[in-house]
């Protein structure tokens, strides 16, 4: 059991599902008439994002494991829980997975699965010490999901699901440096450039604060284009407030012990914001 427990943990599930379910939010962006939907391509949809978000898991821990032996010794792989190889073995398995769903869906969502893996990878194995621009391919793969969605019932992109997936960029690369911040020490030690190591994390988080705020400042033109409803506002309010108190209390304490906490707080603001449009896309 502790082995199967270390690779369910080296997936992380509930990003793997937030993932697979941003397909599916995409896909309500683009066609809001989803009880006609193909529900066997949304599951196939789901299963892409919720299998390629685990492989990039999985192989992100692979090649931080000597910085999680500093910044997270807990971790399955520098614990001993899972061991080097069998991450590789695993990340090679649900990468398979993921492209033969993607396969199942259409080519052309094959062919856009395959660029998120290959931005995944070149973020892992070389963008990653860069800092900003490793942020930047992390907030791509991010964003991927909702487009992807919005090919399966469209094969097309529309506005609705362009603003949003800008919205998810820019909220998303908040994130990855507010995570910066927290694992400071072990980047420090492997030469990773992150905001927080080059500049400080009191610079990181003031980086950090003005994407999470452009995030919020685009969101009154999905009202102001009409792409959403009323019943839209109250779920992205709480959103946009929350995102808002965490720029502000990041600002105020940019110790790591607080940003690892508004890390975990954004994630759960992110999936009210995705459920703002999904209950707010006017049918």
């Amino acid at each position: 059991m502790g082995k199967v427990s270390g690779f369910v943990r080296l997936m992380r599930p509930i990003n793997c599902a937030i993932m697979g379910f941003a397909v599916f939010v995409g896909a309500v962006l683009a066609y809001p008439q989803f009880s006609s939907f193909n529900w066997s391509g949304i599951l196939y949809g789901f299963l892409t994002g919720f299998m390629l978000t685990a492989a990039s898991m999985t192989i992100n821990d692979y090649y931080d494991r000597a910085i999680d032996a500093i910044n997270e010794p807990y971790r399955p792989i520098p614990s001993g829980t899972v061991s080097s190889g069998e991450a590789l073995a695993f990340v090679a398995v649900l990468s398979v997975m993921g492209f033969v769903f993607a396969y199942f869906t259409s080519v052309l969502c094959l062919v856009v699965a395959s660029v998120s893996w290959v931005v995944m990878v070149t973020y892992v194995t070389v963008g990653k010490r860069s800092g900003l621009p490793g942020n930047f391919l992390v907030s791509t793969c991010v964003a991927i999901p909702f487009i992807y969605g919005s090919i399966i019932v469209l094969n097309a992109v529309p506005l609705s699901v362009l603003l949003f997936t800008l919205m998810a960029f820019l909220s998303n690369t908040g994130r990855e440096i507010t995570k910066g911040i927290v694992d400071v020490q072990g980047d420090k030690a492997e030469g990773i450039k992150t905001l927080a190591v080059r500049y400080g994390e009191k610079s990181a988080a003031v980086v950090a604060t003005l994407f999470y705020i452009s995030a919020v400042s685009l969101t009154p033109f999905t009202w102001f284009l009409n792409l959403v409803s009323v019943w839209f506002i109250p779920l992205v309010l709480i959103t946009d407030i929350g995102l808002v108190a965490c720029s502000t209390l990041l600002l105020r304490d940019f110790s790591r012990e607080n940003a690892r906490k508004i890390k975990k707080l954004v994630l759960y603001l992110f999936v009210i914001g995705l459920l703002a449009y999904l209950v707010g896309v006017p049918r």
